[in-house]
């Protein structure tokens, strides 16, 4: 199993990043079949393969995913892939 941990500064808000979260959410469940799902202020993720959470705050975003061993291979493209959507939602 290989582990994704990526944590970001935002001037969003807490309101406005948990509607960009939710963009991302909506965007991940059409095109790859996430099961999505909000506690509190903490989006947990699943799907075959992969599983994590992204929690929201005030001013920062964290990102924790760990993926199986198929996706493993496929990592240093996932988080080049997740800087992208994190700078496009959160900048």
């Amino acid at each position: 199993m290989s582990k994704i941990h990526l944590q970001r500064p935002h001037v969003l808000g807490l309101d406005g990043a948990r509607q960009a979260v939710q963009r991302v959410a909506d965007e991940m469940t059409a095109k790859y079949g996430l099961q999505c799902e909000w506690a509190g202020d903490v989006l947990s993720f699943s799907r075959a393969g992969v599983s994590g959470t992204l929690a929201v705050a005030e001013a920062e975003i964290l990102l924790e995913a760990e993926l199986g061993v198929l996706l493993s291979a496929f990592r240093p493209r996932i988080e080049e892939q997740l800087q992208k959507n994190f700078d496009h939602y959160f900048s």
